[in-house]
């Protein structure tokens, strides 16, 4: 197998991994569940991954690495902070079956239990925040933002957006998305010194 087949077949395996990851649950999949479901033997999976506990770390951080790439590209580019801003809120925000956000959920549930998850949650959780703050700091520096502690603010920001994000996809109907918008964005306002008008 070329090196070119190799990479395929492992980002294959890791697409296939997510799916049943949002089936089953993290833990609650196998790696014969994987195998079964990519049409591959077990032998396989193990040969790439070594172990159960890495074939779900590195499944949840290649789909958390999706929303980083997005993320990426909002704070590459060469808007203003305040449109960097509402974009990341955008992107936070849970839209329709929540599968990111139940792969997050789940992730930091199982990084209890799992020390090599936790490791890789933490980082890419991490991130954001940094991301965040980065943003925070940009304004401050140019006038948009009135903030004396931005990396406390994207602490404080990303804490109630996980909060939330949490009940809105776990529990059905019992905050709307339209509500989770409007309280990210009162928090948000509030911590930057914005009017609530300057974040829709």
């Amino acid at each position: 197998m070329t090196r070119r087949a190799a990479e395929i077949r492992l980002d294959a395996l890791l697409r296939t991994a997510c799916d049943v990851i949002v089936e089953r649950g993290l833990a609650n999949t196998r790696t014969a569940d994987v195998a079964q479901a990519a049409g591959v033997s077990q032998a396989l999976v193990f040969y790439h991954f070594a172990t159960k506990e890495r074939l779900l770390a590195q499944a949840f951080a290649y789909a958390v690495e999706q929303d980083l790439a997005r993320l990426d590209a909002v704070t590459r580019s060469s808007a203003p902070p305040l449109t960097k801003l509402r974009r990341i809120l955008k992107l936070y925000t849970p839209a329709g079956r929540a599968t990111s956000w139940s792969m997050w959920i789940d992730g930091w549930s199982e990084s209890l239990r799992t020390p090599e998850l936790e490791k890789v949650s933490r980082r890419l959780d991490l991130r954001w925040r940094q991301d965040l703050a980065a943003v925070i700091s940009a304004g401050v520096a140019d006038g948009t933002f009135q903030c004396a502690d931005p990396d406390g603010a994207a602490w404080r920001i990303s804490a109630v957006m996980d909060g939330l994000a949490v009940q809105l996809a776990v529990h059905d109907r019992v905050i709307s998305r339209r509500q989770f918008g409007e309280w990210v964005r009162l928090v948000t306002a509030r911590e930057l010194g914005l009017d609530l008008a300057d974040l829709d």
